[in-house]
């Protein structure tokens, strides 16, 4: 009776082995399939998108007088606006006259001194965004006017 008592123990730890295998296999398996999914994802995430077309309008170059204690000052600017869609493109466009008088009625109440200090061109760039707030027309679509671009500035 001795003998059935040593096959039992070897029995038990080869069942063990067994389920530890497969255990250790089923964990494996689900290891891997989780990690290709996650690369799988990361590679549609890491994917690099187009960023968007941007759309400028260009106004064109005009001379402005200044205010000034020290006699006749004179601004020389040139500047594009970014906007979002063909529809602002094209409103701003069709009513240019109406876009660039509101700019020189801005620019002529403007004093040299403050324009030549980057603070002063900061504040005046939030100004001419702030002059499409008021509607150009009635109605008139929404305008999406992302940023005013400089591309001449000469204070004189």
């Amino acid at each position: 009776m001795a003998a059935p008592r040593k096959k039992r123990p070897m029995l038990l730890v080869g069942l063990l082995l067994v389920l530890l295998a497969v255990a250790s296999s089923v964990a494996v398996y689900f290891f891997l399939d989780a990690r290709d999914d996650t690369e799988a994802g990361a590679t549609v995430d890491q994917a690099p998108s187009e960023p968007p077309i941007p759309i400028f309008v260009t106004i064109q170059p005009f001379t402005v007088n200044l205010q000034s204690d020290y006699g006749d000052r004179l601004l020389y600017v040139g500047l594009s606006l970014r906007v979002s869609d063909d529809a602002t493109s094209a409103f701003l466009t069709q009513h240019m006259p109406e876009v660039r008088s509101r700019l020189l009625m801005l620019l002529s109440g403007k004093s040299a001194q403050e324009l030549i200090k980057p603070e002063g061109k900061v504040q005046l760039k939030q100004q001419i965004l702030g002059l499409f707030d008021e509607p150009i027309t009635t109605p008139q679509p929404t305008l999406s006017i992302d940023d005013v671009l400089f591309s001449d500035f000469i204070v004189q």
